[in-house]
């Protein structure tokens, strides 16, 4: 996925020395774009291994509405494990794997009295404004609120996506980024969007499109440069493709909240091997 290598290139030859909350330091640029044609192939890394099977079920669990860590550690998943830990929560009066107005809680109850989730659901809202007016220029979904964005250890990075229906048939994906940790943590989000993408045009029967990607802060972390030039070092593998498997059926909000990993077929992806990096917490 040469996108990707693009991205890291431009980040090194273009970025500055920053101090940062983690107390890593970072090299940064501010505003990118990329942009993948999820009709050529599912964009996923291929220069190291990404495990698809926790992209799909960090994004199933966002999806079901849940802010409990335990309930992604329950589908093998520990991504989020060091935000959640009893110190971490803590520091909000939570109990431990209890992360806050995250995701789950920002896409599924914006605006609730946390943690009744009685607010916003912008999902269903979503999924019914692309079946009952596809033309709409309000195909948006925020993951930003300033009213709750301090009371989390990790305010979200991903703060609002935006879809497009091209001539009733095509679904493009836009998100924006507002921090982006490029090593570790985009390969994630590029192909955790993609598969959101795919998802909703095949829920709401249409073809999935363009995923485009747009950043804030774009980062590399000082501790991940040996990383960033190890997969720079490799030659990118073809894309694989994405099929669904017994999903006809799974149609409207219900059936994008349906979706399980069993739907799920990444066939012929090939990559290199993994590359361990340390998380910034």
């Amino acid at each position: 996925m040469r996108q990707y290598h693009d991205l890291l290139r431009h980040v090194l030859d273009n970025g500055t020395r920053h101090d940062d909350r983690t107390g890593v330091g970072t090299i940064s640029t501010f505003g990118y774009q990329t942009r993948f044609d999820l009709r050529e192939g599912f964009p996923i890394v291929t220069t190291k291994r990404v495990p698809f099977r926790w992209v799909a079920e960090e994004l199933f669990w966002f999806l079901s509405g849940s802010t409990n860590e335990d309930d992604l550690q329950a589908r093998g998943v520990d991504i989020w494990e060091e935000w959640a830990t009893e110190d971490q929560t803590a520091r909000f009066r939570r109990e431990k794997g209890d992360l806050g107005p995250v995701y789950g809680y920002l896409w599924r109850s914006f605006g609730g009295a946390y943690p009744v989730k009685d607010g916003i659901d912008q999902i269903k809202r979503l999924i019914t404004e692309i079946e009952s007016n596809p033309n709409s220029r309000r195909l948006i979904v925020t993951g930003w609120n300033p009213e709750t964005c301090d009371d989390v250890a990790l305010p979200p990075c991903h703060t609002l996506f935006q879809f497009k229906v091209e001539d009733g048939k095509t679904l493009h994906c836009q998100l924006y980024q507002r921090s982006a940790d490029a090593f570790l943590g985009v390969p994630f989000n590029i192909s955790s969007y993609a598969l959101l993408t795919h998802l909703v045009a095949q829920v709401c029967g249409l073809q999935a499109g363009d995923f485009i990607h747009t950043f804030g802060d774009l980062h590399i972390y000082s501790n991940h440069l040996d990383q960033v030039n190890e997969i720079l070092s490799r030659e990118p593998l073809p894309l694989p493709q994405l099929e669904f498997e017994n999903a006809d059926q799974l149609k409207g909000l219900e059936g994008l909240l349906s979706f399980k990993y069993e739907n799920l077929k990444l066939n012929n992806y090939q990559s290199h091997g993994k590359i361990a990096a340390p998380v910034a917490v």
